[in-house]
């Protein structure tokens, strides 16, 4: 019989409980919007009065500032004009001694695939990526990012190489520069 009374107790506490939380949710949620609509009027009327407040200050400086200037107290700045001394370019013939020696970056690419950053995230040692290209088939050789020819692997004292098998042409190259 005890066991039934303890029972029965436990169940009203937690009736009581649930009632009391939910007058306790109730009470603060209809506290709280009306502190966020007191708040937003507030805010409403204090950003008008202070921006009619800026503007009107604004406008009678910028009054001021106007009435005390004349035209003879404006000085004009000198001007250096400047002259082209470039020497136009030959389309045909374009002069490119002048970038021989920038600097580029030269890359193998073996192939490229896209894949989701959720699958990015969970690759680990030994995963295995599927690219876009079979076997055997050759490799893009890019400058910059830009395609110049396709090539195959080698072996050069110890160290890997390309054999280039296909180039694009040197008047392609200058075109995709352009």
């Amino acid at each position: 019989m005890s066991d039934e009374n303890n029972e029965v107790n436990q169940e009203e506490m937690a009736d009581d409980w649930a009632a009391a939380m939910d007058e306790q949710t109730t009470s603060e949620a209809d506290e709280s919007e009306d502190d966020w609509a007191a708040a937003m009027e507030e805010q409403a009327t204090t950003d008008d009065a202070s921006a009619e407040d800026e503007w009107a200050a604004a406008l009678s400086e910028q009054d001021t500032v106007d009435s005390g200037i004349s035209e003879d107290d404006i000085e004009s700045a000198p001007l250096e004009y400047l002259e082209d001394d470039s020497v136009p370019m030959d389309e045909d013939n374009p002069n490119l001694d002048v970038i021989m020696d920038i600097p580029v970056t030269i890359a193998m690419e073996v192939g490229s695939t896209e894949i989701a950053i959720r699958n990015l995230l969970q690759l680990n040692q030994g995963s295995v990526i599927e690219l876009d290209r079979l076997a055997g088939e050759p490799l893009d050789v890019k400058v910059n990012g830009t395609l110049i020819a396709h090539g195959e692997v080698v072996m050069v004292n110890e160290k890997f190489g390309i054999r280039l098998t296909d180039v694009v042409s040197p008047s392609e190259r200058i075109k995709k520069l352009r």
